[in-house]
């Protein structure tokens, strides 16, 4: 029980290893990775070079096929050149098996101290993450070593060997255990080495270890159509048309038994029969597969027909979870579609104008509309940074995914009031069949063109940062609330003149006036952010600010922990 104990922990680190190179991989050269396979997309033999460089590097298909599915997902690449990168992340694969089953024993040691060491000292760093890349494979090497120690007195145990030698009359079977073993360690890598160490153990036979190499093949395949299963129809169709060249694969079964036969005579051990046989399935497979990718295409446009469009609520455009073990591209992808819920709040704000002054049913349809598109993204938003690993980030990184995400609950916020000041502009102009003065109308609009700017103005800094932009937001919410105290003193002005109008919608007209002020404050609260961490946020004037009653409260803990 000991021994088998032994066997499954290897097991595990061997899979554990894989991951964090992956990831650590991922987290340093992520958007160098995406550049290039961005940048090979209009040939197809360079596509299929690509698929196999950026798949050597991260050692998992798996996860060129995540970044290849969003590119097409997002419109910036066709799907043919998605399907060479993937036919090419087969083949780099295979390479990888091949370097990492060499004699490295004497190269684990050295690896995992220099990695513990530079990922323990430096851990929020780029030399960190290139130790977390060290330390893990310094992980695969030590599980091979292990899983060939551990197997050693399984083979001896006849139990044991009687539960495998029932594989090996029934091939198909092999295939499907290789696929299952491959989808449960989200590594297709992970099943070769592990499969390829029991070969040299004398574990298992040859066939058997043929056709598990077929099926980790497939089983990373459905790996990446259960990934894309949430994206557009456009990313599916990379899953897809991978699966069906991996699936394509199982025309090799027939012919395991001569195949075994014959790299019998060419005098490798086990262990490399194995490995050269998934360098040899995956190249040959690849190579003869390439030209084909146009007709795939089309197959999988034919099979996968684009979705019907979803009326009344947007979907997200830009976070790919692909990218979450990326931080900076997953903030640079949050900033993108809270940005796009800032343009639907513009957009509310132009129709609410237009309520204001007609009494056309279309604008309040649309506001309503608006506002279910702005909870949805939000929604969205929140739930992809909550999915982000915050102890992973950068302090620089953990200021932003606060800033992104406090802007996002003051977007939604601002939809919500907009929706709200219509029903109180529809109540006055349909049941109460009122309607502003001319005066006060004219307050209001004015009031509404310093809104929409400062709106604009503060998504400008949110995105860029500017503290020049930023002293001039404040400048503006300064400006806008002299704005709304000169209006709100001239609206009492009227009612003591006995203007009828101001008479009859002076409730409205109030309330109005302070519902902008406290959106003014919500656009306006990215001015701060930008301001922290420059000299010119201590001036008198903004520590007044901030202490103002109508500033929204910053989301959460700053990055160093405390509230603020």
């Amino acid at each position: 029980m000991s021994t088998l104990l032994q066997l499954l922990s290897s097991i595990a680190l061997l899979v554990w290893g894989t991951h964090i190179v992956r990831t650590g991989i991922l987290r340093v050269y992520g958007s160098h990775l995406r550049r290039l396979l961005g940048r090979s997309m209009s040939r197809t033999p360079l596509a299929f070079t690509a698929g196999i460089g950026v798949t050597a590097l991260v050692q998992s298909s798996n996860a060129t096929a995540l970044l290849a599915i969003s590119f097409v997902s997002q419109g910036l690449m066709g799907l043919s050149a998605a399907l060479a990168i993937m036919l090419g992340a087969d083949v780099g694969t295979a390479l990888m098996a091949r370097v990492l089953t060499l004699d490295l024993s004497w190269l684990s040691p050295l690896l995992t101290l220099v990695g513990v060491v530079l990922f323990l000292s430096r851990k929020q760093t780029r030399a960190g993450q290139l130790g977390r890349v060290l330390l893990g494979l310094g992980l695969i090497i030590l599980a091979l070593q292990l899983i060939v120690a551990a197997a050693e007195p399984i083979t001896a145990a006849r139990g044991m060997r009687v539960l495998f030698a029932s594989l090996a009359g029934d091939t198909l079977l092999a295939v499907l255990v290789g696929a299952l073993f491959a989808v449960l360690s989200y590594s297709s890598l992970a099943a070769v080495l592990l499969i390829a160490t029991l070969a040299a153990a004398g574990l298992i036979g040859l066939p058997v270890a043929f056709g598990v190499v077929i099926g980790a093949n497939i089983g990373s395949g459905l790996l990446a159509w259960l990934n894309a299963s949430v994206q557009p129809a456009a990313g599916r169709r990379v899953a897809l048309g991978n699966l069906l060249y991996k699936l394509l694969g199982l025309a090799v079964v027939p012919f395991i038994e001569p195949l075994v036969g014959w790299a019998g005579t060419l005098g490798f051990s086990p262990q490399n029969q194995v490995i050269g046989f998934h360098l040899a399935y995956n190249s040959a497979r690849c190579l003869l597969l390439l030209p084909t990718v146009g007709l795939m295409t089309r197959l999988c446009q034919y099979l996968l027909p684009d979705d019907a469009e979803e009326q009344g609520v947007a979907r997200p455009r830009h976070l790919d979870p692909g990218a979450l073990e990326t931080p900076s591209l997953a903030l640079a992808n949050a900033v993108r579609e809270t940005l796009r819920i800032g343009d639907l709040v513009d957009t509310m704000l132009a129709r609410l104008r237009e309520a204001l002054v007609d009494d056309r049913r279309e604008p309040a349809e649309d506001i309503r509309r608006l506002d279910d598109d702005v909870d949805a993204l939000y929604s969205a938003v929140k739930l992809y940074l909550a999915r982000m690993p915050r102890e992973d980030l950068a302090e620089e990184e953990q200021r932003r995914w606060a800033q992104i995400i406090e802007l996002a609950i003051n977007l939604e916020q601002a939809g919500d009031s907009i929706e709200h000041m219509l029903g109180k502009v529809r109540r006055l102009k349909t049941s109460k069949r009122r309607s502003f003065s001319e005066d006060g109308m004219e307050e209001l609009q004015a009031l509404h063109a310093q809104l929409s700017r400062n709106l604009r103005l503060g998504l400008s800094v949110f995105l860029s940062g500017d503290p020049a932009g930023a002293r001039q937001l404040l400048q503006h919410k300064r400006a806008f609330r002299r704005t709304e105290r000169r209006m709100a003193h001239s609206h009492v002005h009227r009612l003591h003149q006995g203007v009828v109008e101001s008479l009859e919608t002076s409730s409205v007209h109030l309330e109005l006036i302070a519902d902008m002020k406290r959106l003014n404050s919500l656009f306006c609260a990215t001015a701060y952010a930008a301001l922290e961490d420059t000299q010119a946020s201590t001036t008198p004037r903004d520590t007044a600010e901030r202490n103002a009653p109508d500033r929204p409260a910053p989301f959460g803990p700053t990055p160093t922990g405390h509230a603020r």
